[in-house]
């Protein structure tokens, strides 16, 4: 467990700057993810991303892009520390295991900070501990989505987490079940796709570009990731957001 108060600061730290930066986007997708469940036949276009921005800074101004940013920060900063550290943790137990490691020099291991694993230990390892954390962490995601979508109209978020406990155990954790379908396979597809593309880079290129090798690989995976469990998000964001559509969940 070495290392272990390393890992939550630096985990900590990039759920803060990387929620910071991009909860405009992750406010947008909310917002046309609403809005595509009871409209139909609504172009899917770059027009509907702008139209929903413009929407937005006409009601509240440029800063009501940030709406939501203080759930999403008392998800992501905790969240991504611990998913972070957990992984990282949970990785040395299995490279232990001969059926699950990957065992290289270590001139080829430099730069990673991960434990290599098998693509079946890389798929396991992401799906358990986003799951792990994602349960946990469940009753703040649906607050956000709710403060997010406007439907609610919570003032600040006391009201918010004061409405969702009077309403019972039940809705502290709705759309669990859909979080967990998107959240397993969306992490364990990007560690495996992650460290392969990497791994192939690395090869191609040596350890000259190793920082470029690993922003395009993260960037890579992060987009096949996103796009084989689109649905499942979208699912999550109506569960969660949209009570009055999913009584029975």
């Amino acid at each position: 467990m070495k290392n272990v108060q390393q890992q939550l600061v630096s985990g900590a730290g990039s759920g803060f700057t990387s929620t910071i930066i991009l909860q405009p986007f992750d406010l947008l997708k909310t917002r046309i993810q609403q809005v595509d469940s009871s409209v139909t036949n609504k172009p899917r276009n770059a027009t509907v991303l702008l139209s929903t921005a413009r929407s937005i800074i006409t009601s509240s101004g440029a800063k009501g892009l940030w709406r939501g940013t203080t759930p999403s920060l008392l998800r992501n900063v905790p969240g991504i520390a611990l998913y972070m550290t957990s992984l990282t943790q949970l990785r040395t137990f299995m490279a232990a295991s001969p059926n699950l490691a990957v065992f290289q020099s270590p001139s080829k291991s430099r730069g990673s900070v991960l434990p290599a694993l098998s693509p079946t230990g890389n798929l396991l390892s992401g799906a358990t501990m986003r799951v792990m954390v994602g349960t946990i962490l469940n009753p703040i995601t649906v607050v956000k989505a709710r403060f997010e979508s406007g439907i609610y109209g919570y003032s600040d978020m006391t009201s918010a987490f004061r409405s969702l406990v009077q309403s019972g155990p039940r809705e502290l954790f709705r759309g669990v079940l859909a979080s967990s379908l998107r959240d397993a396979p969306y992490a364990g597809l990007f560690l495996l796709c992650y460290e392969g593309i990497k791994r192939k880079g690395a090869t191609l290129t040596g350890e000259r570009n190793l920082a470029a090798v690993q922003s395009l690989s993260a960037a890579s995976a992060g987009a096949i990731a996103t796009l084989s469990t689109q649905p499942f998000d979208v699912i999550k964001v109506h569960i969660s957001s949209l009570l009055y559509l999913w009584p029975f969940l």
